[in-house]
């Protein structure tokens, strides 16, 4: 197993890790409800898709 033979400086590291950081999902809203929602998938509150009616939403108690 080979074994690095100089220690990586703090910026080597640092411009390394420059593209690592987490950006923010892309959410697109329902025409139906007007929620937040995933693109390319049916609204979780109201169950609809591209104007239709894919999923049965059940009434919260």
């Amino acid at each position: 197993m080979p074994n690095p033979k100089r220690r990586h400086s703090k910026a080597r590291t640092s411009k390394r890790r420059a593209h690592d950081a987490l950006t923010a999902t892309g959410l697109s809203e329902c025409p139906n409800c007007h929620e937040r929602k995933l693109p390319h998938r049916a609204c979780l509150k109201c169950g609809h898709y591209k104007d239709r009616e894919v999923l049965e939403v059940k009434e919260a108690s």
